[in-house]
């Protein structure tokens, strides 16, 4: 790849990117105004203050930080499993060495990402999601904690899908002091310029460098080498005539996902930010006309007589000269009397909007999860509506953030050989992840319901029938596949749940048992009836005299 090549790819990423920067920066400004680093302000808003002229109410704050948290502990928590590694084929067929090799892969990867610094990245992620709905950090590989994160904040970065809609092109802009360059690139590849600031200790002096990862559609096949892999990745400085770095990877090592797309064409995303602007900017002119309210009715506007002699005393007890008699001296200008009952009624409701929009409420209830005070079970039921709502969302992330993360984190674990030797029957199947996180498992609980209502339903036609003498309508349900789903739904232990197998052959024996104690329990009253009629004597006008004597004649 030539220089001009990339700076005409970069181009056009650009070009989509700016379509989109007015709108980042206005929910930068009203929802998230310490997040978003856009070319003109990248230096300036380096340790800028919060605007609180702007936001005078934290409602939408603190809604983003209880979804990011929902997120974190109820998609990725980093104190419980959260996924299962699985193989194509039915469950049954899977042996005992590819069951433990599957959780040792597991474990190697779970160990991974508490060794990193994946949790704090993705803490980061699930905030620009929810309000930029569109989020991105990179993995990188890492001598030392096997993968390393670098997170992203909108503004920075532009993207590029593919023609299936997947992320596959990553571009960056953003600046590197002179020390920085030398340091990442060498002094040997930075430009003569740079070079000679950093021999005269001009070390911070800053230079806008560019970044791009995109499929290497220049590969030869066969060929090895960084700069024949999947994915080529170069960096560059305005002006130059040579890549600062060039090299490759082998997978797309960005993670980048949309909370959802209005378009096909869309490569940035959509959702709760974009929905809540007008409301938040609206909280915030209510809080405003609020305090006006209460301020100017607490120190009104005032007139003042010219009969006043020298200056006005408004502190408490003070005391202000006047020659008349008749007139007041100092009074209000009009008095303000807010309803502030109805203000603040209206300044509720738009909060209410807005914690809905950001699922604050359901993801309280999960929370509830983890600390015991709820099941999943009862957060499906009591939040269905929003885990419907938020179904699509979840697919979205589990195929752009999920999926591709532990891809990513498995080929690198797979190179750097940390993984156990897969088993034989194994090779040549595919690895399919199945998630089990908290919300996860409520998602499956509302399918719960409905197998609760169906068997409810199967039992109330069985007392009708039961009732004229029938039970044939329970011949339909299969209570044993009821039982299962249900199971699976609300996030049994497979160790919970028997193998078909098992379950045939202990009904087996206790029906064998069963026909045991009741073969036993025949020769028991066959042997009570023989004594009974031993024991009965003869001549007394019983049956027993009836049948010693040939049995009742016609």
């Amino acid at each position: 790849m030539k220089i001009s090549d990339a700076n005409s790819i970069f181009s056009q990423l650009k070009s989509e990117y700016d379509l989109w920067v007015a709108a980042w920066k206005e929910l930068a400004c009203y929802l998230a105004p310490t997040s978003g680093s856009f070319d003109d302000e990248a230096k300036s808003k380096q340790g800028q203050k919060i605007d609180a002229k702007t936001i005078l109410d934290s409602t939408a704050a603190r809604a983003v930080a209880i979804l990011a948290a929902g997120m974190m502990s109820g998609l990725t928590s980093p104190s419980r499993s959260w996924f299962e590694l699985t193989i194509d084929g039915p469950q049954q067929e899977q042996t005992n060495a590819v069951k433990r090799w599957l959780y040792d892969v597991k474990q190697v990867i779970e160990r991974v990402f508490a060794k990193s610094n994946l949790y704090a990245c993705l803490r980061n992620f699930y905030e620009e999601i929810a309000v930029f709905c569109t989020g991105a950090f990179v993995v990188e590989e890492d001598y030392e904690t096997v993968i390393h994160c670098r997170p992203l904040t909108i503004g920075e970065f532009m993207l590029a899908h593919n023609n299936r809609g997947r992320i596959d092109t990553y571009g960056r802009e953003f600046y590197m002091t002179v020390a920085q360059l030398v340091g990442e690139f060498g002094l040997e590849n930075v430009p003569h310029a740079i070079a000679q600031q950093y021999n005269d200790k001009k070390y911070t002096n800053q230079y806008k460098v560019h970044h791009l990862i995109m499929p290497n559609r220049e590969r030869t096949p066969g060929a090895i080498g960084n700069k024949n892999m999947p994915f080529v990745s170069v960096y560059w400085m305005d002006g130059q005539e040579r890549f600062l770095r060039e090299s490759g990877y082998e997978d797309f090592p960005v993670i980048a996902s949309r909370w959802e797309v209005k378009r096909p064409n869309d490569t940035y995303g959509r959702g709760p930010g974009w929905t809540v602007l007008g409301d938040v900017k609206m909280l915030q002119k209510m809080q405003k006309k609020k305090l006006e309210a209460l301020d100017k009715s607490i120190d009104p506007p005032l007139m003042v007589s010219n009969k006043v002699q020298g200056e006005i005393n408004l502190m408490p007890g003070g005391l202000t000269r006047h020659n008349d008699t008749t007139d007041s001296a100092v009074r209000p200008v009009y008095q303000v009397q807010p309803d502030l009952k109805s203000l603040e009624y209206s300044i509720e409701q738009t909060r209410q909007r807005i914690s809905e929009q950001f699922f604050a409420d359901m993801f309280l209830m999960i929370s509830n999860i983890d600390a015991g005070k709820m099941t999943a079970t009862e957060v499906a039921e009591r939040t269905q509506e929003k885990m419907m709502m938020l179904g699509p969302v979840l697919e979205r992330l589990k195929n752009e953030l999920l999926d591709p993360l532990i891809e990513r984190t498995f080929n690198i674990c797979n190179r750097a050989g940390i993984l156990p030797p897969p088993p034989e029957e194994i090779q040549g199947r595919d690895i399919n992840v199945s998630y089990i996180s908290m919300i996860a498992q409520a998602q499956k609980a509302t399918a719960l319901n409905s197998i609760r209502q169906g068997a409810q339903f199967a039992a109330e036609l069985a007392q009708v029938q039961a009732a004229n003498a029938q039970a044939e309508v329970l011949d339909v349900v299969d209570f044993d596949g009821a039982l299962r789903e249900g199971l699976t739904a609300i996030g049994a232990t497979p160790k919970m749940v028997r193998p078909e197998e098992e379950v045939q052959a202990s009904r087996q024996a206790r029906a064998e048992q069963q026909q045991a104690l009741a073969q036993q329990a025949q020769i028991a009253q066959a042997v009570q009836s023989a004594k009974t009629l031993a024991d009965t004597p003869l001549n007394t006008g019983s049956a027993l005299d009836v049948v010693a004597q040939g049995g009742v004649n016609e």
